[in-house]
């Protein structure tokens, strides 16, 4: 999208002043994302960016997360939270909502980076948490507003999410999950990366196993 439609594409959203777009030349835009091969030409933000000076925490896991998953991922966003440690996720189903939830609990802040136009709420059934994150920290996306969730747009987001983070952690994951395309950018940016142990033969901890294995 080209530097003279931002305004243009501002008021289509019809969102409030907090929502804005960042040019990879702005001085706003991520440090975190240079060096990536593919940096995004611009980002569009709701709500507020990372503070790059303050530790940040991904955590990611499967959407069909058990509740041993579930409660693991929203105790470690509520502690990390409860530290001053920002927690950055994708707004998914699962892990990554209850990891975001656990963060807004502990009075901390917490990023989303969605794999759609920050003005599509995607799942439907976040939309509480979709309300209530730019009010503690952020929306953002390096797609268009009104571009719809379609598959092969998240694993491409997944290099954002641990790019903004000093730290990856898998709390549930299949064999073949997404997160673990999270985990091979994260690997790729110099980042630690570290998983939850789960029982031997389950599916849902068979990635997690693996990565600690």
């Amino acid at each position: 999208m080209l530097p003279d439609h931002r305004q243009e594409v501002l008021e289509s959203m019809k969102m409030s002043d907090s929502t804005y777009i960042i040019s990879r030349n702005s001085d706003m835009y991520p440090a975190r994302f240079e060096g990536l091969s593919n940096m995004p030409e611009e980002l569009y933000v709701m709500g507020s960016l990372p503070d790059e000076n303050a530790p940040a925490v991904a955590i990611v896991g499967a959407r069909m997360c058990s509740r041993y998953g579930h409660n693991t991922a929203f105790t470690f966003g509520k502690k990390l939270a409860e530290h001053g440690v920002s927690v950055i996720s994708g707004m998914a189903l699962g892990i990554d909502g209850a990891a975001q939830e656990g963060a807004l609990s502990g009075g901390g802040k917490t990023y989303a980076v969605l794999g759609c136009g920050v003005d599509v709420c995607y799942p439907r059934s976040n939309k509480m948490l979709y309300d209530r994150i730019p009010e503690r920290g952020g929306i953002l996306s390096e797609f268009p507003p009104g571009t719809q969730p379609l598959p092969y747009n998240f694993p491409l987001r997944n290099r954002l999410i641990s790019a903004l983070a000093d730290v990856v952690i898998v709390v549930e994951a299949r064999k073949k999950s997404g997160s673990l395309i999270t985990v091979d950018y994260a690997l790729e940016q110099g980042r630690s990366v570290y998983a939850v142990p789960g029982r031997v033969g389950d599916a849902l901890s068979d990635g997690c196993n693996y990565l600690i294995a």
